[in-house]
Formats: structure tokens, C-alpha cells, sequence
């Protein structure tokens, strides 16, 4: 009682001295799950798992609306278990936490830490909540890792050594288009008055930014999209290689909407679903004659996106000014031509 009331007085203190609170005091590092702690976990937690990462705008969405449709595989999305700050992690970062999974007075941790079999314990039930009630048996989550870059992978592994891993690269002119779009539809409250002012102009007159004769970016804005896609694709794709082997699948959203019966085959053969199913093809037409997305920018700002086509490859050819391309070339050039986005 007396250490409750000594700790409350002591964060009254700094809240009336300081305005804020002490900066929290996180434990130390967290071990990786062990094999004899998966085969342990899977006999309450059976269903096979993956994971979708990609920069932002990448086409995640429309792999995960996918590979869905297959009547073996869920996905869902946005859980940002490894992608987001405060992480999984955070659930079990308090230094008294650790100290109370790893106490060798709780004979239920088996003289060992705990933390790592109770975070892949987390994960598993909310996938597999989710997949049993559609009664899948592969199930997986797709979240964006363009705010960690590989971080997300490192921290993955350590959890899911054992899952698959999907990585979808696109151009990274049109991720950034599309992304700096999104930013004007749905997070407006976030935009600098500079890019207010870009955005109120673009509504009043768009004809010149759909011409490349204005630009959608500052130029600070338009180095920070490149900066930021060239360290997402190395960064991912690298330790995607070299933790997970085999088990990685990189693929490119181009390739996807220009052959998605064949792209979709290679991603289900991957994930270990049965190609000889009924009515696949058809489920993947169906599919993709929609588009939520589109649909919802439209009903929320359709003076924005109706001016942007939806999945277009190659949109920032008309809208990228000859100074966005340069400053997108001097810094992308060379991850660009890695995957065959760079004309010769």
C-alpha cells in the first residue's frame, strides 16, 4: 500500500514539476520463441500462418481481398503486430511484466521466460478466431511495414520463425502518387498548410497537376517518398532473404494486375492451398471486378479521386513533374532498375 502511494505521489510530482509524465522504462530484450515451444504452441494453435508486408500503397489491400477468396486461406488486415508502434511487444515490455514471467517462484514458467510463448499465443488467437469461424486453414494478416522498413521482419522472426512471408514491391513513383493521394482523401487533418494550399489548388484546377505542368509534392515531400521506398524495399526485402528463405515470396503488384490468375497460383502453391479446387478462376474474377477502395475514396472525396485512376500502372508518367522525376531518379535510380521499373 505504502509503494502504491509512494509511486503515485512521485508521478504527481513530475506531472506538476515537469507537465509530463517520466518516460516509461521498458525491459530488457525479449528472447525468440523456441522449436520445442512452437511444436508446443501449434497442438492449441494448428492453422498454418503468413504475413503480407509492402510500402504503403503497394497493392497489400488488394493481395490479401485476393488470396482470400480461396476457400482454404483467410486474411485480414491492419493488426500491425510487428508494423506499428507500440508493437506486440508493448503488451509485455513493463519491466515488472518480465520480472513476473520470468520469477523463479511461478512454477508455470517452467524455469524459463514466458514472454514469447504468451505473444505467439496472442497472435495465433486472433487469426485463428477469425479463420475458424470461416473454417479456413491458413490464415494470415497483411500490414504495411513502411513506418519500420526491416524492423518489422526482425521482429516477426522472432515471433513467427516458422510462418510464411509475402512482400509486395510496386513502382515506387505510383506508390508514392497513390499514397500522396490517400493523404489529400483521408488524412487531411495531417497535411502541412503547404500541402493544404497544393490540395485546395488541385480541386480548383487539376488539369495542370494531371499534365506534370504542377506538382502534388513539395520538393521535400517528394525526396521523403523516395528516401523512404528505396528503404523499405532493400531494407524488407533483404532480411526477408536472409531469415526466412525458402519461406519468403516476393512478388510485384504489376505482375499481379497485368496476369492475376498466374500470380495468384504461384501465391496459394506458396502458401500450401489446393490448386485443384473448383471455381478458383472464377472466385478471382469476381474479385477483382471490385474496388472498395476507389469506391470509398469516391463516396469521401470524389473531386480528389475520380482524377486518379485506381491501379494504374504508370500513372506518374503524366503526373510527375520533370523535377519530381529527377529528384525521385537521383535518389531511387538504382533500386528502380533492380526490378525493372527503370526504362532503359
Amino acid at each position: 500500500m505504502l509503494r502504491k502511494l509512494y509511486n503515485r505521489t512521485r508521478l504527481a510530482g513530475n506531472i506538476i514539476i515537469k507537465g509530463k509524465t517520466p518516460n516509461p522504462i521498458i525491459r530488457a530484450e525479449i528472447p525468440s520463441i523456441t522449436v520445442d515451444e512452437i511444436a508446443e504452441i501449434k497442438q492449441f494453435f494448428s492453422l498454418e500462418k503468413f504475413f503480407i508486408l509492402g510500402h504503403a500503397r503497394s497493392g497489400t489491400t488488394l493481395l490479401a481481398r485476393l488470396v482470400r477468396v480461396h476457400p482454404e486461406v483467410h486474411c485480414n488486415w491492419q493488426a500491425h503486430f510487428f508494423t506499428r508502434a507500440p508493437y506486440l511487444q508493448s503488451l509485455v515490455n513493463n519491466p515488472e511484466v518480465g520480472e513476473w514471467l520470468t520469477r523463479r517462484s511461478n512454477r508455470w514458467n517452467r524455469g524459463s521466460d514466458l514472454t514469447p510463448v504468451i505473444l505467439r499465443g496472442v497472435c495465433d488467437l486472433i487469426l485463428e478466431r477469425d479463420a475458424r469461424q470461416f473454417g479456413k486453414k491458413i490464415v494470415g494478416d497483411k500490414s504495411p511495414n513502411s513506418l519500420n522498413d526491416q524492423e518489422a521482419v526482425l521482429l516477426m522472426y522472432k515471433t513467427y520463425p516458422d510462418a510464411r512471408l509475402i512482400y509486395v514491391i510496386r513502382d515506387g513513383r505510383d506508390a508514392a502518387l497513390s499514397h500522396r493521394f490517400q493523404s489529400f482523401v483521408d488524412k487531411a487533418q495531417y497535411l502541412t498548410l503547404e500541402d493544404l494550399k497544393i490540395r485546395e489548388a488541385f480541386i480548383q484546377k487539376p488539369e495542370p497537376f494531371l499534365k506534370g505542368e504542377r506538382s502534388i509534392f513539395t520538393a521535400k515531400g517528394i525526396e521523403r517518398a523516395a528516401k523512404g521506398w528505396v528503404r523499405n524495399v532493400n531494407e524488407t526485402h533483404q532480411a526477408a532473404q536472409d531469415l526466412y528463405g525458402e519461406k519468403y515470396h516476393v512478388m510485384q503488384f504489376e505482375k499481379l494486375t497485368y496476369n492475376p490468375w498466374e500470380e495468384m497460383t504461384r501465391v496459394w502453391h506458396f502458401l500450401g492451398a489446393n490448386l485443384s479446387l473448383a471455381n478458383l478462376a472464377d472466385l478471382l474474377h469476381a474479385e477483382l471486378q471490385q474496388n472498395p477502395d476507389a469506391d470509398w475514396q469516391n463516396q469521401k472525396a470524389s473531386q480528389l479521386a475520380q482524377s486518379l485512376q485506381k491501379g494504374k500502372s504508370g500513372n506518374w508518367r503524366e503526373m510527375f513533374t520533370p523535377r519530381d522525376q529527377q529528384i525521385f531518379l537521383d535518389i531511387a535510380s538504382s533500386t528502380l532498375k533492380t526490378w525493372g521499373y527503370l526504362d532503359e
